[in-house]
């Protein structure tokens, strides 16, 4: 698909985000966009960045809310996406939408754990369900499925836990590749792709802690702060010593450095996906971190998840993510 003017895409997650950026440089681009978001306000703001500069004559931003996680709510989706964009296809999906969290089976809840991999792994598999007809009426049709270098890789370091985002991210990843022979087989004009993205500047952190305790609060509750008690102990960090406030300030301090210190922008990593699409990779690694990342559990992958691997690796590209 070389060209997206006078397409239609539909983003999931489109409130925040590479959503969000997906969303403005494909209007840039003179397509029509869908947009779902379990949050309203975060969507308006997406949608009223698209039209800083006056939209095309007929150029169509709709958003819709809906969690990806529950198939009535998907179908709900579609179903307005036909009636607001007065269309029976589609050209591009865009599997966007994901949190983190739940990342112990011992020291999360089993609620969190199935949250964070129903919307990362089912959120994708019901997406491609959901949107597969309209895209197959297409002339031609794309699927962009969101993975991450936890596709590959499932850790954030010896510190942290990381298992129901790092399964749901393998999943994505696995789905995606058995994806391209099915559809040369079953739907040759649609084809599809797999982005693993590695430390992009989004506010995954404070969405994902929104969402896991059903919150609008950019502060803890007393049961948060427990629970990040709980795992700085289990990161071998002594807690005793903090007040609730030291806890707050250093949630706060946490997400605000993942989103704005981070290697890559959420603009440069929606750019690197739209032009994979445009030059047909099925494979989109974002990010220098996520690149060097994947060489270096290529070459040494019964080392990669020792703690010298990842202290080695952090160093080399900056991160601090734990």
């Amino acid at each position: 698909m070389k060209d997206f003017a006078g397409k239609i895409a539909v983003i999931t997650g489109g409130g925040t985000g590479m959503g969000r950026e997906l969303a403005r440089q494909l209007v840039a681009e003179g397509c029509n966009v869908a947009m779902c978001d379990v949050s309203a306000d975060a969507m308006a703001e997406t949608k009223r960045l698209c039209e800083v500069e006056r939209l095309p004559q007929g150029l169509r931003v709709t958003t819709h809310l809906a969690d990806v996680s529950i198939e009535d709510q998907l179908l709900r989706f579609r179903d307005e996406i036909a009636e607001r964009q007065s269309t029976d296809r589609i050209h591009l999906l865009f599997n966007n939408a994901g949190i983190g969290g739940g990342g112990s089976l011992f020291t999360n809840s089993r609620e969190q754990w199935e949250r964070t991999f129903n919307i990362c792994w089912g959120g994708v598999y019901l997406g491609v369900r959901t949107f597969l007809p309209m895209l197959i009426k297409a002339e031609e049709g794309h699927i962009v499925n969101t993975s991450s270098v936890n596709g590959f890789w499932a850790s954030l370091g010896p510190g942290v836990s990381h298992t129901a985002y790092s399964a749901a991210k393998f999943a994505v990843k696995g789905f995606t590749e058995a994806l391209i022979n099915d559809l040369r087989l079953n739907a040759p004009h649609v084809k599809c792709s797999v982005v693993m993205p590695g430390h992009i500047g989004t506010s995954i952190v404070s969405n994902s802690r929104k969402v896991q305790n059903g919150t609008e609060s950019d502060k803890l509750s007393e049961n948060e702060i427990v629970q990040t008690r709980v795992r700085l102990v289990a990161a071998g960090i002594d807690a005793s010593a903090m007040s609730d406030e030291d806890v707050q300030a250093m949630a706060a301090e946490r997400a605000r450095s993942f989103r704005e210190d981070a290697p890559m922008t959420a603009a440069a990593a929606a750019k690197i996906i739209l032009d994979g699409v445009k030059v047909g990779r099925w494979r989109i690694l974002v990010g220098d971190d996520a690149h060097r990342l994947d060489e270096r559990v290529r070459q040494t992958p019964e080392q990669a998840y020792d703690a010298e691997f990842y202290r080695n690796f952090a160093e080399e590209v900056g991160w601090r993510l734990g």
